[in-house]
């Protein structure tokens, strides 16, 4: 059985986990999305926005050597996870769906994995860039299933059919 290139694989992979992380807030309404049950604040609607902007750092502003806009500052860090008023579900879904199009656009135009770039004082490659957003997708889905189990008792890493070596 064919499984594709590495860059396909990781692909693949990352895509599942962008999958199951909008998965997580599936049937739930506007409250439980923004529902924290962590000292933190931390809820599945913060962690999808968060998970928008770190799309965002990594090909846009990494591997495209863009300058994308960010919320945060030096002053406060942590300004892309959390919540304004007008977050919704909606918005937050849309905001994350096409930060992740444009991420596969960006990988798309620089397919070698050994290709290096730059960041901050050192480089990363395509290759390091892709596992680390697959783990860093991964990490805060293990966060949302958390979420998730303490708000209503749903638990599972992937929708039915949908993990990344049965696609």
């Amino acid at each position: 059985m064919d499984r594709g290139s590495e860059l396909e694989t990781l692909a693949r992979y990352l895509d599942a986990y962008r999958d199951a992380a909008w998965w997580k807030l599936e049937g739930l309404d506007e409250d439980q999305a923004r529902r924290s049950p962590v000292p933190s604040g931390t809820s599945l609607l913060s962690v999808l926005k968060h998970l928008g902007y770190v799309e965002r750092w990594w090909f846009q502003a990494v591997m495209a050597q863009e300058q994308p806009e960010f919320p945060w500052s030096e002053d406060d860090s942590d300004a892309d996870s959390r919540l304004g008023p007008d977050d919704t579900i909606a918005s937050v879904t849309a905001f994350y769906d096409a930060e992740c199009e444009r991420s596969r656009e960006i990988l798309a135009a620089h397919p070698d994995l050994e290709e290096a770039f730059a960041f901050g004082d050192h480089e990363i490659s395509g290759r390091e860039l892709c596992i680390h957003m697959v783990e860093e997708t991964a990490r805060h889905l293990g966060h949302m299933d958390i979420l998730r189990e303490e708000l209503d008792g749903a638990t599972g890493g992937f929708p039915p059919g949908a993990a990344p070596w049965q696609r």
